[in-house]
C-alpha cells in the first residue's frame, strides 16, 4: 500500500458509496429488526453534516450503487443543481440554487441535504421494476460506483497541489455479492490500494459480503457489519466519523476471520477450492489443458502410479 504522510491540518475528503438497491431495501424494511432507506439516509446525512462540522475544510461526495447503473448524488454539476420556486419578496431566500434558507440549519448543511435528497429522489422516480427484473437483474453496480469514486478522487487530489487533501471511501451495503463484477471490483480494490486510499464498509443488511471484506482487509479500511439496524447512526459515529490522523490514536473494530474465497471466470461463481493460469492469473473451478482467457496450453503428462506398485505390475 503507498505510503501516504497524515498531518492534523490535512483535508479530509470522505467519499460515500450509498447501495440503493430497492429490492434489498424493501427486504431490509420487511426484517425482524427493520430500517428502511428513508431511515437509513435521515442518519447518513446526520453524519455527513457532522464530517463536514469536524473541520471547516472538510469535504463530501455521494454517489448511489443503484441497480444496473451508479449515479453522483452529491456535488451534482452547476447546471444540475435542482432548482426550486423563490419568492423574491422573501428575505430568507438565498441565492445559491434558489434554495429556501432555514434560520435552524447551517446553509451549507441544508445545501448538502437538499441536493442529495433531490438527485435521490429522482433516481428512484427513474427505476423502472420490470425493466430491471427482465434486463439486467437485481444486483447493485458496486463496481461502477467505486470506479466513479476513484476517478472523482483522481481529479481532485490532482487539483491539489499541496497535497493536504486525504480521501477515504465509505460503502454502505445491503446486497450481496455479485460474482459477475468480481474482475472489475478486484480492479478497484487494487487502484485503491496503489493509491492509498483506506475503503470502509458498513454492512447494513444481508449476508457477509466476501468481496468487500476483501477490499476492507487489503487497503487497510474498517468492515462493519451492524447488528441493530436501529442504532446505524451510532455505528456510523464510532467507527467511521475519525479521519485518517486521527485513527492512529484509537482502538476502532478489526476484522477477525476475512473471506478470501474468489469468484471463477468460467462460470462466475463463488469457489473455495479453484485453479490458477500461471500466466494470466485466471480462476477456473474446473481444470482445463487450455486456458480460456489468453489461450495458454499446458502441458502435463498423465499420473503414474508409485514406484513399488509400477513394479509389481511389470511382474
Amino acid at each position: 500500500m503507498k505510503d501516504v504522510s497524515l498531518s492534523e491540518d490535512d483535508s479530509n475528503l470522505l467519499v460515500i458509496i450509498l447501495d440503493t438497491n430497492p429490492f434489498a431495501w424493501d427486504e431490509s424494511a420487511k426484517a425482524s429488526s427493520p430500517l428502511s432507506l428513508e431511515v437509513a439516509l435521515n442518519q447518513l446525512l446526520i453524519f455527513i453534516n457532522a464530517h463536514l462540522a469536524l473541520k471547516y475544510n472538510n469535504k463530501v461526495a455521494v454517489i448511489a450503487s443503484h441497480v444496473g447503473q451508479s449515479r453522483i448524488l452529491y456535488p451534482l454539476p452547476h447546471n444540475e443543481v435542482p432548482q426550486k420556486t423563490m419568492d423574491h419578496d422573501d428575505d430568507n431566500n438565498v441565492n445559491n440554487g434558489g434554495l429556501r434558507r432555514d434560520a435552524n440549519i447551517y446553509p451549507h448543511f441544508q445545501v448538502v441535504t437538499e441536493e442529495i435528497v433531490s438527485s435521490l429522489q429522482k433516481l428512484l422516480a427513474d427505476t423502472s421494476t420490470e425493466f430491471l427484473k427482465k434486463d439486467i437483474g437485481v444486483s447493485s453496480t458496486i463496481a461502477g460506483a467505486l470506479s466513479t469514486a476513484l476517478c472523482y478522487i483522481n481529479r481532485i487530489t490532482k487539483a491539489d497541489e499541496e497535497g493536504h487533501i486525504k480521501p477515504r471511501i465509505l460503502v454502505l451495503s445491503v446486497s450481496p455479492d455479485s460474482a459477475y463484477q468480481y474482475i472489475a471490483l478486484m480492479n478497484c480494490i487494487f487502484s485503491a490500494q496503489k493509491m492509498g486510499i483506506p475503503l470502509d464498509v458498513c454492512k447494513v443488511y444481508g449476508e457477509e459480503t466476501a468481496f468487500l471484506q476483501q477490499a476492507s482487509n487489503i487497503t487497510g479500511g474498517i468492515y462493519v457489519r451492524v447488528e441493530n439496524p436501529q442504532a446505524l447512526l451510532e455505528y456510523l459515529m464510532m467507527a467511521f466519523l475519525p479521519d485518517r490522523y486521527a485513527r492512529n490514536f484509537l482502538n476502532l473494530p478489526t476484522q477477525d476471520q476475512v473471506d478470501f474465497r474468489a469468484a471463477c471466470f468460467c462460470h462466475k461463481k463463488i469457489v473455495d477450492i479453484g485453479f490458477v493460469c500461471s500466466v494470466c492469473l485466471s480462476i477456473f473451478c474446473k481444470w482445463s489443458p487450455v486456458c480460456s482467457t489468453c489461450k495458454t496450453k499446458f502441458a502435463f503428462r498423465p499420473m503414474l502410479p508409485p514406484p513399488s506398485q509400477n513394479h509389481k505390475l511389470k511382474k
